[in-house]
């Protein structure tokens, strides 16, 4: 979308371009700033919306009310997947979002989010805090002209809502579905319909038979959007997100004019969101679980056909992206190299770990 258009759309008079192209190199400690954020998803959203709101209150806080920062749902001043194009143009000065909705611009982003099969939430935080992760994405993000920063995690996502059984490969093809991320493309190579729409048009489409099968994100979400209604069945876990990242990025002319102490305010009001982000997710999907079941809903898993299947396509998808230039290269062989000595470490720790705690307990 075009830079005037955006404008038109958030009301943006041509003195308020003018004043921030007139804007001083480096912002002084005493002027007061008043700063927009978007979002991908309405406001309110359980743990996305919620926390996006958190932060800029600690924002506000910690900068003694010098950095005021009002935050946007989906569609109040750009479409959900525009985000990114409203923060790159310097429409706004920032978003909350997750970096696979952009992949239109660079598959790779993926990487930064979630791939199939991938890391799970603090393994994803390892890559990004100790790893290559954070260098690379900052790479990534420059050429969009922002800078990203962590903002937590939903943890293991649910596989989504059907409204009928996946007994078989041939249950999947021809299926009209929402699907995010590399998973929406492993799907599609196993013959379903997959289309991409915005969180808070998933209900309608499902109630209005546009699509007969939705991931969102867990039972907290799930829940709250009312997905039980449409469907039947709810299939976990997500072989296609087992740990997405969420972000918040800022233009970097804007972050770059901040003073040092406001820039390491968004940096670290960043990294206490997204423990709050991941513990909030963890808390309440567990709260909700059983309500959910109480609701009707037939949990079910994949049979290891499909999930083999869609491991497959999974892979092939990404070592396309990997072989598409350098920095796609780098991205893939620095998360890789983590994610398959995770395999190892997770089967023989964490997974054992948890199976024995579920006979512990009765499960």
């Amino acid at each position: 979308m075009k830079r005037r258009q955006f404008l038109k759309g958030a009301g943006l008079g041509a003195g308020v371009v003018a004043a921030s192209v007139a804007a001083p190199a480096v912002v002084s400690a005493q002027e007061s700033l008043n700063w927009r954020m978007v979002m991908p998803w309405p406001k309110g959203t359980p743990g996305l919306g919620t926390n996006a709101e958190k932060f800029a209150a600690m924002v506000k806080e910690m900068s003694g009310g010098r950095l005021n920062i009002s935050v946007f749902g989906a569609g109040e001043i750009v479409p959900p997947f525009e985000c990114m194009d409203a923060v790159e143009q310097g429409v706004v000065e920032m978003a909350h979002g997750t970096p696979y909705y952009w992949q239109g611009k660079n598959p790779a982003l993926n990487f930064f989010s979630t791939i199939p099969f991938g890391l799970t939430a603090w393994e994803l935080s390892a890559w990004l805090r100790f790893g290559d992760g954070q260098k690379l994405w900052e790479e990534s993000y420059a050429q969009f002209n922002v800078v990203p920063f962590y903002a937590g995690n939903s943890g293991m996502q649910a596989g989504g809502w059907f409204n009928k059984e996946i007994n078989s490969l041939d249950d999947l093809k021809g299926l009209k579905m929402r699907y995010a991320g590399l998973g929406g493309e492993a799907m599609r190579r196993a013959g379903a319909n997959v289309t991409m729409i915005p969180p808070g048009e998933i209900l309608p489409a499902m109630q209005s038979g546009a699509i007969d099968a939705a991931e969102w994100v867990g039972p907290w979400n799930d829940m709250a959007f009312g997905l039980y209604q449409v469907a039947k069945y709810y299939y976990t876990p997500a072989f296609h997100e087992p740990g997405p990242g969420l972000e918040i990025f800022v233009g970097k002319d804007k972050f770059d004019a901040l003073s040092a102490d406001l820039q390491a305010i968004i940096r670290f009001a960043a990294q206490a969101i997204s423990e709050n982000t991941l513990a909030d997710f963890t808390f309440n999907n567990i709260q909700s679980y059983q309500p959910l079941i109480d609701k009707g809903v037939e949990v079910r898993q994949f049979p290891d056909e499909v999930i083999m299947t869609l491991a497959e396509h999974s892979k092939a998808a990404v070592n396309e992206i990997a072989a598409k230039d350098d920095l796609s290269g780098r991205i893939a062989a620095s998360y890789l190299d983590l994610v398959k000595k995770a395999a190892r470490y997770g089967k023989e720790f964490e997974a054992t770990g948890l199976l024995h705690r579920a006979k512990v307990w009765g499960y």
